[in-house]
């Protein structure tokens, strides 16, 4: 079973259709036994960094979310979801991530295009001005570049270690579209929004 923490944001019900959709059988939860007994958690996030952290706080299940990936276990972080996973955002000074990766979560620079970036953009896999590749993430596995993924941010994570990096997108500035490292995965795209290429992410995942 796979667990997706329902903290009050997000869009669980979206996630849930896309996962059954490619084989898995899904809970939408905030109960600390049933992410326990979960095979993989689903952290997904819509809104301000700082509302998101502050209703994670309020269901009490931090320690049991860090626990879990301190056992391996598997999990997807989706849009805010994935900027939670880290230290902190410029969005709310006054909030503290999760930190499960060090770095930081900042605004987009794109002077001459729209904020939020919203809709569909490509993604590049590795970083654009790095010899590092990542031809073996295992949630972009089967998937190359020029695929098409549906955005909406005006933030993005800015790893202290920039191997964690296994995707961007161009949006004015070269963005953060997706990170990996060990048992954690994130995207900054929805995945469960993004047609048949986001359904292929997702059987990635289920099928880790």
């Amino acid at each position: 079973m796979i667990a997706i923490i329902d903290y009050g944001v997000g869009n669980l019900f979206s996630v849930e259709k896309a996962l059954t959709a490619v084989g898995a059988k899904v809970k939408i939860t905030s109960d600390a036994k049933d992410l326990q007994s979960a095979e993989k958690l689903v952290l997904p996030g819509v809104g301000a960094f700082g509302d998101c952290m502050k209703n994670l706080e309020a269901t009490g299940l931090i320690p049991t979310i860090l626990e879990q990936v301190a056992t391996m276990k598997p999990l997807l972080g989706i849009c805010v979801g994935l900027q939670i996973l880290f230290e902190d955002s410029e969005e709310s000074p006054d909030a503290k991530g999760l930190g499960i990766f060090k770095g930081k979560v900042k605004k987009i620079q794109a002077s001459n295009l729209k904020i939020p970036h919203m809709g569909w953009n490509s993604i590049k896999i590795g970083r654009k001005n790095s010899a590092v590749k990542f031809s073996a993430s295992k949630l972009l596995k089967n998937l190359g570049d020029k695929n098409y993924f549906y955005f909406v941010h005006s933030y993005h994570a800015v790893p202290s270690n920039e191997n964690l990096i296994t995707a961007t997108t161009d949006y004015g500035e070269e963005v953060t579209a997706a990170v990996e490292l060990g048992n954690i995965f994130a995207t900054q795209f929805h995945p469960e929004k993004s047609g048949d290429v986001g359904l292929q992410v997702l059987k990635n995942f289920v099928e880790l």
